[in-house]
């Protein structure tokens, strides 16, 4: 029978990245998406990921499982508490996108830098990275930066911009670190522009090569 993947998403912008991505690396997986930027942007204006918001993370978790996905996917990182907390209540796999990209950076090294342009999604991607430290029996050292004024950059539809404050931040963070982690698909497309010592992570990928395993 042909698997089912649902993807939930909080941008429509990441419906096209992750549709090329499936093609690639899930050609013969069935897939479907939902999507609602207002889980994002209600965080974003709270600074934090509230319980209500978190409740409807969950709702719509349950509505991918309704819709007979086989594994659900959910490809914001800011929302990845709710993700972990409906786990138990779902009766399929669901995968937090920057997991695999968390085990990746602690196999690689041990000081791990993660960069973001929004702090709330900073935090919560270095808590994962320390917790899969903690599983693994590794210590890390964690060194976790905001890219200032990069979100707004990209949000006022000033791509260079907001490409050239990732870069610059990539670049600096790479001289201290043995692996950088990119805490936003959206920063994803920077990563290949900038020559770094270092390796550096984005989570679409490495999530789908995870899928790829296990579906």
């Amino acid at each position: 029978m042909t698997k089912r993947l649902g993807l939930i998403h909080t941008s429509a912008t990441l419906v096209d990245v992750f549709a090329k991505l499936c093609a690639e690396h899930l050609p013969g997986v069935e897939t479907f998406n939902i999507v609602d930027d207002s889980l994002i942007k209600n965080t974003i204006a709270a600074g934090r990921l509230t319980p209500g918001t978190a409740r409807r993370v969950a709702g719509h978790i349950g509505s991918a499982e309704a819709a007979g996905a086989d594994h659900i996917l959910v490809t914001c990182s800011s929302i990845g508490a709710a993700v972990e907390a409906a786990e138990p209540l779902t009766g399929v796999p669901v995968t937090r996108v920057d997991r695999p990209m968390a085990d990746r950076a602690v196999a690689l090294g041990r000081r791990i830098g993660v960069l973001a342009t929004l702090s709330t999604t900073l935090d919560p991607t270095a808590d994962l990275v320390r917790r899969r430290a903690a599983a693994s029996d590794k210590e890390v050292s964690l060194t976790a930066r905001v890219c200032e004024g990069a979100f707004e950059a990209l949000m006022g539809g000033d791509a260079a911009t907001h490409d050239a404050r990732v870069a610059g931040a990539l670049a600096a963070l790479a001289a201290e670190v043995d692996v950088i982690v990119l805490a936003q698909a959206s920063m994803a497309r920077v990563a290949g522009t900038v020559e770094a010592p270092v390796p550096i992570l984005v989570s679409p990928p490495l999530a789908m090569e995870h899928l790829a395993a296990v579906l």
